[in-house]
């Protein structure tokens, strides 16, 4: 972890406030390979989407783990670790008060039985892994690189372990259960993404991408390799240079699937009879940021 915090300091009246370049991150780029429209709709229209319970113990587990490991290696227990829920939740309402409209407010049990069932993903966690044995270099740690192209990737990665010989493992956290194919490819999408972003970082190919299912208690390791990594890259960039293209006229077309039943947008998909709201023009500032929730998928 860390050792200081970066703190920003508010621009002075009347500056000219920098604008960040536009990016690609793990969940964007996700998007559009699932649905050009449905990437138009989050990072260029913005439209807001209603966080599900789910996605909700997602991002306070994941709150809860970073906490963990910021704390000495002999109290990383399961009881500290259920100790961590309560705080970290009033932490998260207070940053976003409109989650907790999501809960029943005349059901005084309806946050303690969430609560509860975040306790049950923690308690699958150290059946897992022992996290007194370990000491990440990193826990959310923001990674950036600018490839050779132009493009710009950006992201957030779970947990960062390297080992004293220098081998690298990326860890993500999912608070599913261990998906089918579709899933699956998702998920190591998002790995070999960041495992290209360190790669360029630091000249080292990650030697393990980790996922965790903590629904379910069930890993899936992979081994990159440098070859491997070179073609995801240029899929990256093939990504970008699609998303260019779009972004120049406004054409995102939906991509129809099985996915669309969980989509926030139907009711502006031509697909399903709708009409999406007017193009705004590519988005200043990024479109490549990824939210909490994403974080947290």
């Amino acid at each position: 972890m860390p050792d200081t915090d970066t703190v920003t300091a508010d621009p002075p009246p009347g500056a000219e406030v920098p604008r960040r370049r536009p990016a690609l991150s793990p969940s964007r780029a996700s998007d559009f390979k699932q649905c050009p429209l449905l990437y138009r709709f989050r990072a260029v229209d913005r439209l807001p989407e209603i966080p599900t319970k789910a996605q909700l113990r997602g991002t306070l587990v994941h709150s809860v783990l970073e906490r963990l490991f910021s704390l000495p290696q002999a109290d990383r227990t399961p009881p500290q670790a259920k100790e961590l829920l309560a705080p970290a939740w009033e932490d998260l309402s207070a940053e976003r008060p409109e989650w907790i409209e999501l809960f029943d407010q005349e059901d005084p049990e309806a946050v303690t039985s969430w609560l509860s069932s975040a306790e049950q993903l923690v308690d699958t966690y150290f059946g897992l892994e022992d996290p007194r044995r370990l000491e990440p270099e990193a826990c959310e740690l923001h990674v950036e690189i600018e490839l050779g192209s132009g493009v710009l990737l950006r992201g957030y990665v779970d947990r960062l372990d390297v080992a004293p010989t220098g081998e690298i493992r990326v860890v993500d956290y999912k608070t599913g259960a261990a998906p089918r194919e579709i899933g699956e490819a998702k998920a190591m999408f998002q790995m070999k993404f960041y495992a290209v972003v360190l790669w360029r970082l630091r000249g080292v190919v990650p030697r393990q991408l980790k996922l965790m299912y903590l629904t379910d208690g069930q890993s899936l390791a992979y081994a990159p390799d440098e070859g491997e990594l070179i073609r995801f890259e240029r899929t990256l960039e093939a990504i970008w240079q699609a998303i260019l293209k779009a972004g120049k006229t406004g054409d995102f077309r939906p991509n129809p699937s099985k996915l669309c039943a969980w989509c926030d947008h139907q009711a502006l998909c031509p697909q399903y009879g709708g009409t999406p709201p007017p193009y705004p023009g590519w988005p200043e500032p990024d479109p490549g940021e990824e939210s909490v929730l994403d974080r947290a998928d």
